[in-house]
């Protein structure tokens, strides 16, 4: 019998949220302010970046900002869920 092998649960503060948005778009600041809040809460890191200043995030995210990945995956888009965006760090 082999043993079960078990993923190793990230605690929030190992965490990293990627808010990929725009200057001037009314839903990246409204992201923007729900990312701070729930990684404040939560003890998560975040970063934004530019999709005007990057080639490949402009290519793959044009269509959806602004787009909000954890550890590099894409959580949501267009509208940020504070109560889904807190469970996703947490879990």
């Amino acid at each position: 019998m082999s043993p079960l092998l078990r993923r190793t649960k990230k605690k929030p503060a190992d965490r990293v949220v990627t808010l990929v948005g725009k200057p001037g778009c009314h839903l990246c600041d409204d992201a923007r302010l729900v990312v701070r809040k729930v990684c404040e809460e939560t003890g998560a890191s975040w970063e934004e970046k530019d999709i005007t200043l990057d080639d490949e995030l402009y290519r793959e995210y044009w269509e959806q900002i602004p787009v909000v990945l954890i550890d590099n995956e894409q959580h949501t888009f267009w509208r940020v869920d504070p109560a889904r965006l807190r469970r996703a760090l947490i879990s």
